[in-house]
């Protein structure tokens, strides 16, 4: 028999821990007095041991020092005892232990805290000193018969009793002869007075701490808030943001953390308002171009009649609107896709190639008469095909306001040297040209050029224009993708010049060009920056070719070449 499978149990899941439920600033002070706590904690100890560690290297010293004194006394006694003409008050003058040690107690200045006794045979014989008791009575060390015999009976002749009725005690034993008798000098220090003293100066301090601390609060709570007030400042600027306003900014000072947090917050300001003003702008301009064809279709389809004939046109009219409509689309979405990064993909570019592709394009447009008049030769970082979109939108706005026969011309060249060298292709139609007025907005959204008169410009022609108006607004957003710029130079009644200008920094002379080959496989050298002039005439837009005028360099050669 095979076991069922078994399915696991399912794990609950626990809701995360609200982490940092203080507010910031309660957060930075908090831990800053903590800080101020720990460290002020550690001193005090670290200081208390210190001290009560110099009070016992103080017991100690004490102790040794008399030590020393008692016993340079006794041998200076022992070395002299006998010699005539000794003072009497001298250690010589004692022939006993007894007066040995009660001549050099009753000598000594004993110390707050200090007890000495001397003994012979296990009695006190002398004693100096007193000390208060923990009880505050008065403490005697010579009727502690059973303290002072283990402190005679020892082996060392120092030691610690942690326990006394004075509180802890250090004491140090001298043993001595003198005439085959001995005796004992017992030295006793009593710390707890010292200990004492210490314990009240670190109260003391820690009083001040405890204050230390109180007003390192305040300055702590004043600092955070400092310190956050570009955080509350951010805050209050993201809380103002409403749908129709992002102008609102947090003001940048100083260079720390903080004003970078401020200045990061700015741009992404910056780049929201710019994403909200591309996107209303394109809802704006979406509205005002599509409603009116919207309410042509609507008003003939409302009309609509059985009328065969009148059924044909009204379809023929609406068609033609929702094909005006479709390409009004199409440019917004291309202006709204030029806030792209990636708009504008750039690689190295055969300027002479770019050229002559444009004008072979450009003579599909209309039956014109199609002239290159120069071209740029060298190697150019651009975006071709936006290039080349940009240029064929000049080209057909110049087929617009021109009459079948008429000439226009295209060429490129470039301007300029070294790192500021810049590219020009440009368009030159034989039109009524554009008025001043118009010349200044022309590039603008949704604006048709007039020519000076009044009559046709932009707008017009043999055939009256109907364009979106965003032709040359598209021009401008691929120049401004290449950091180049879109310009015009209009003569009122003998036409105008349209061109893009890109930057074309001069490549060293050193570095060749790569070779390019043409479409019958003519191979042709290019340089690093010469123009090509002549001039290559297509008469139609069906394809017959005819090539006039002199070349005076491989540009051109190539040009005629290809039209042969």
């Amino acid at each position: 028999m095979t076991d069922a499978p078994t399915r696991p149990i399912p794990q609950a899941v626990s809701a995360p821990r609200r982490l940092h439920a203080l507010p910031a600033r309660w957060r930075i002070t908090a831990w800053i007095i903590l800080s101020t706590v720990f460290t002020l904690t550690a001193v005090g100890v670290l200081g208390r041991s210190l001290l009560l560690a110099g009070v016992e290297q103080g017991a100690n010293s004490g102790i040794e020092q008399e030590a020393a004194e008692f016993t340079h006394f006794v041998e200076d006694g022992g070395a002299t005892g006998e010699e005539a003409g000794r003072d009497a008050s001298g250690p010589a003058a004692f022939s006993s232990p007894e007066g040995v040690l009660q001549s050099y107690i009753d000598m000594q200045s004993v110390h707050a805290g200090e007890v000495i006794l001397g003994v012979v045979d296990g009695t006190v014989v002398a004693s100096g000193g007193e000390v208060s008791g923990l009880a505050d009575s008065t403490f005697s060390l010579a009727d502690q018969r059973g303290l002072v015999h283990r402190m005679l009976s020892e082996r060392r002749v120092s030691g610690v009793e942690a326990e006394t009725d004075a509180g802890p005690m250090r004491w140090g034993r001298v043993d001595f002869e003198l005439d085959e008798e001995s005796g004992s000098l017992l030295v006793a220090r009593f710390t707890e007075q010292d200990r004492a003293l210490v314990d009240e100066s670190v109260a003391r301090i820690a009083w001040v701490a405890l204050v230390g601390v109180l007003l390192s609060s305040g300055v702590a709570w004043l600092v955070a808030g400092q310190i956050l007030a570009p955080v509350r400042e951010v805050t209050r600027v993201a809380r103002g943001i409403g749908e129709h306003d992002l102008t609102a900014r947090v003001p940048v000072e100083g260079n720390d953390d903080v004003a970078a947090m401020a200045a990061t917050f700015n741009q992404m300001l910056d780049r929201l308002e710019e994403v909200y003003a591309t996107q209303q702008r394109f809802v704006d301009d979406a509205g005002h171009e599509l409603r009116t064809p919207i309410t042509v279709v609507r008003g003939h389809l409302e009309l609509l009649s059985d009328d065969p004939e009148e059924r044909r046109a009204t379809l023929r009219l609406v068609s033609d609107e929702l094909a005006r409509m479709s390409r009004i689309v199409t440019d917004l979405l291309v202006l709204a896709r030029a806030q792209q990064p990636d708009f504008v993909t750039t690689s190295p570019c055969d300027t002479a190639t770019l050229t002559l592709d444009i004008e072979a394009k450009a003579q599909a447009l209309g039956d014109r008469r199609w002239q290159l008049m120069e071209v740029a030769e060298g190697i150019v970082v651009l975006d071709p095909q936006r290039i080349t979109q940009a240029v064929l939108q000049l080209a057909a706005n110049a087929v617009q306001v021109t009459d079948t026969g008429d000439r226009i011309r295209i060429g490129s060249r470039f301007e300029g040297g070294g790192e500021s060298r810049r590219l020009r292709i440009w368009v030159q139609d034989s039109g009524p040209g554009v008025a001043a007025a118009d010349a200044e907005r022309i590039f603008e959204r949704f604006v048709r050029g007039g020519a000076a008169d009044g009559s046709r410009g932009d707008t017009a022609g043999p055939a009256p224009r109907r364009g979106s108006g965003l032709g040359l607004a598209i021009v401008r957003a691929i120049t401004d993708g290449h950091g180049g710029s879109a310009w015009l130079d209009s003569v009122p009644g003998e036409g105008a010049t349209f061109g893009v200008e890109v930057p074309a920094p001069e490549d060293p002379p050193e570095a060749a060009a790569p070779e390019r080959a043409d479409a019958e496989g003519t191979s042709v050298a290019t340089g690093n920056g010469g123009t090509g002039t002549g001039t290559g005439e297509h008469t139609g837009s069906a394809g017959t070719a005819g090539a006039t005028g002199t070349a005076t360099d491989s540009a051109a050669d190539a040009l005629i070449e290809r039209k042969a």
